[in-house]
């Protein structure tokens, strides 16, 4: 029996973040699939393994512990698989890095698809989007992290923090590289140490996975189309 069973769409975005904790750690899981989170969507509140919006979900197979939201998710998978800092302070910038990842994709989803993506709509967020890298970047710095060497927030070995940087830029990078350039560019070691973590075993077998899975596709849907419209992906 898997570990956990997690319901998320089938396409990268928010549930990566939980994919790749759980690949990291070496736990199995169950893609429950659309068919299955549209039905308990649909249901009774009663009848959900814990009251949700919207994806992801995750249920721990073993308990039958549920939690949603990216955030809330990764906190518990942080905090029952050892993957936080021993300090109170670093656990707490770990979780404002989760937070702000988590406010990124909304950004560049215009919160779900709000409004679609117009030329000028993105040539008006560019320095939005090179300040959030700048955030990134300038936590590295404090913590110590080099273009070779290095963890965010001073680990001696990846943790949620760097995981969840990598998870984040690298599936924007890989699929927009206007965004790759934009990265590289404003946030030279965050982009460094997202290709070194992405390209741990893990991760890389999650990502060719996803490739294999989702093809090209972020986020999917009309906010998508308009986003690959503009930046001529």
């Amino acid at each position: 029996m898997p570990d956990y069973d997690l319901y998320y769409w089938s396409v990268p975005f928010r549930g990566q973040f939980v994919r790749a904790v759980l690949a990291f750690s070496g736990k199995s899981w169950n893609e429950r699939g659309d068919a299955a989170i549209l039905n308990l969507m649909h249901g009774p509140v009663a009848g959900m393994p814990v009251p949700f919006m919207g994806p992801p979900l995750l249920v721990e197979t073993g308990t039958g512990f549920a939690s949603a939201q990216m955030p809330a998710i990764l906190l518990y998978l942080g905090e029952t698989l050892g993957m936080l800092p021993a300090t109170p302070a670093l656990r707490a910038m770990t979780m404002k890095i989760v937070n702000d990842a988590n406010d990124v994709i909304d950004d560049i989803t215009l919160d779900g698809g709000r409004v679609m993506w117009t030329p000028a709509r993105w040539r008006d967020f560019v320095p939005r989007l090179r300040k959030w890298t700048s955030l990134w970047e300038d936590i590295g710095r404090r913590h110590g992290l080099t273009p070779d060497s290095g963890f965010l927030l001073g680990g001696d070995a990846p943790g949620m923090a760097d995981i969840v940087t990598a998870i984040l830029w690298s599936t924007l990078s890989d699929r927009f590289p206007t965004i790759d350039t934009i990265l590289k560019d404003a946030a030279p070691l965050t982009a460094a140490l997202t290709r070194r973590v992405s390209d741990l075993p893990p991760l890389a077998r999650l990502a060719a996975k996803a490739r294999q899975d989702y093809g090209d596709t972020y986020c999917g849907g009309r906010i998508e189309a308009s986003l690959r419209r503009v930046l001529g992906g």
